[in-house]
């Protein structure tokens, strides 16, 4: 029975065949499996538009630059040469195996990858490639491996996805010890659950001087917190004091104020007498006649202890023809006492 070989060349030896050269044979075949599994060849395909045929001799591990007789058994093959059309590259159908492939050529063309009778269109370097590719042949079809690339763009840059390669954007920069850069007032944009919209937060058009705001520890305290911030950036939240305090219905004939409230008064049943608290500049009073009664049923408004109202160290008695008025009183310090702030 004569010898035969597997898919690589190395001749597998029949019983009582090669008598007194076995020791060559094996040792070629040694070489031929250093070749598969580490080999390097360098493989011109120079020239214009042509099908270039890596090839693989059975019992062959002869491996010299530029000769095709066993380019395609290396593990790593090196394409090089100036190209003035488009190249194809085959590699024998019926193999298998892993092989890493670099387009080292010169020239704006592009390189096809295929097995010798493979129907498939195999894997393409394109004009401006001239990097690297594993391909895996299955005995039928050469397949590309994709390998992660090369980072793209300049030092600092953030590496993202750009169509399965890497991609670069001068605008979006790394400092170790500072952070995240967002150049060219683009925004940092946080998008709802669908993705559908985005909540987007951006630099002003033109800042004066750069700063940075500090977010608070924790959380408000409290709904309807506002949120402050200091001279250094420093946000913190505030209990919202601004604005009137609106209390529930007066009924009864006395009410004592405190500054900042609000009171509706309902003297539909009895006057009722509404007494300020100790003014401070600024304080305010607010009043509305509830049940549009006040000229019925009287407001009586009595100062503090020796303050005023409109200049006047008495009583303010209010009877209005008008229905549901309504006024306020503001402090405005110790000669004039509580002034009315809109008539």
């Amino acid at each position: 029975m004569p010898s035969t070989y597997n898919y690589l060349g190395i001749e597998l030896m029949a019983t009582g065949e090669n008598a007194g050269t076995w020791g060559t044979k094996t040792n070629t075949n040694l070489d031929i499996i250093q070749q598969a599994s580490s080999g390097y060849h360098s493989q011109t395909i120079a020239g214009g538009a042509q099908t270039t045929a890596l090839l693989m001799t059975d019992g062959d591990s002869t491996s010299v630059a530029d000769a095709l007789t066993n380019a395609a058994r290396n593990q790593v093959i090196k394409l090089t040469g100036s190209i003035t059309g488009n190249q194809i590259v085959t590699f024998p159908t019926d193999t298998e195996g892993l092989k890493i492939i670099f387009n080292g050529t010169s020239g704006a063309y592009t390189v096809q990858l295929k097995g010798a009778s493979d129907t498939g269109s195999g894997t393409t370097f394109s004009t401006t490639d001239k990097g690297k590719k594993m391909v895996y042949m299955n005995g039928t079809d050469l397949i590309e491996v994709v390998l992660a690339t090369d980072p793209a763009g300049s030092t600092t840059q953030i590496q993202y996805n750009n169509a399965g390669a890497f991609g670069g954007d001068a605008d979006l920069i790394w400092t170790a010890g500072t952070g995240l850069t967002i150049n060219s007032q683009k925004e940092l944009r946080l998008a709802d659950t669908d993705d559908d919209k985005y909540v987007g937060m951006k630099s002003h058009t033109a800042v004066g001087t750069s700063y940075t705001l500090t977010w608070p520890q924790n959380v408000a305290g409290a709904n309807d917190y506002v949120l402050t911030s200091q001279t250094d950036g420093t946000l913190a939240w505030a209990e919202n004091t601004g604005g009137t305090s609106w209390q529930a219905v007066v009924t009864g004939t006395s009410q004592a104020a405190t500054a900042g409230n609000g009171y509706f008064i309902d003297t539909t049943s009895n006057v009722c007498n509404l007494t300020l608290p100790a003014g401070t500049l600024g304080d305010e009073v607010s009043v509305v006649d509830y049940a549009g009664t006040f000229d019925s049923n009287t407001l009586t408004v009595t100062p503090a202890s020796g303050e005023k109202i409109q200049g006047e160290s008495a009583d303010a008695v209010l009877t209005n023809s008008t229905e549901r008025s309504a006024f306020t009183l503001a402090y405005s310090g110790a000669t004039q006492g509580w002034l009315l702030k809109n008539n």
